[in-house]
């Protein structure tokens, strides 16, 4: 997993033009163009993240309608399903709005090296959250169409869920320790 943060380094900071290597022999701005880089490296990460959140909101939300149309279950089960949602809403809207893991040249907030391959273990940790998410949502769609355990299924969803916001909660209180 940790080639899969990288790469989106590499594929920013590899993605360089001919103006962009002559500035880069200027005198500082070859460290400020690398921060930017990351700055974008980090965006992407952040973006890929999310997108594949939305999509297994979107594969919840079809689980969601299947447990609904049984009353009996509806019943059950429709706060837990809720809840869940909302923590699924809310741990996309908070990677979405959060700001760039690399401050920029001008912020008041400065992040070395050492911060910044912190700030990419968590992201590498979302991505496995990620991962994690989806494979909950998925036991628990085979749960609703084979007549399993929704409760076992919903309560591990719910655990994932709050362990991802956990982490993306620790990733913020990085950034904002950083002087």
């Amino acid at each position: 997993m940790v080639d899969k943060v990288e790469g989106f380094y590499e594929k920013i900071a590899g993605d360089t033009g001919t103006l962009q290597n002559l500035l880069g022999k200027l005198p500082g701005l070859k460290g400020y163009m690398e921060r930017g880089q990351r700055r974008e490296a980090d965006q992407l990460l952040r973006d890929t993240v999310t997108g594949r959140l939305e999509q297994v909101r979107l594969n919840y939300s079809s689980v969601y309608q299947a447990v609904s149309r049984d009353i009996f279950l509806a019943m059950d089960y429709a706060e837990q399903m809720g809840r869940a949602d909302n923590l699924m809403m809310g741990l996309i809207g908070k990677i979405k709005d959060a700001p760039v893991g690399y401050a920029g040249f001008f912020s008041a907030i400065k992040v070395d090296a050492e911060d910044l391959a912190r700030l990419y273990a968590f992201d590498e940790q979302m991505l496995n959250h990620t991962d994690q998410i989806r494979a909950e949502v998925d036991a628990l769609a085979k749960a609703v169409d084979n007549g399993g355990d929704l409760k076992s299924a919903l309560s591990n969803l719910t655990t994932s869920l709050l362990e991802a916001n956990e982490t993306f909660n620790s990733r913020q209180e990085v950034l904002n320790g950083i002087k």
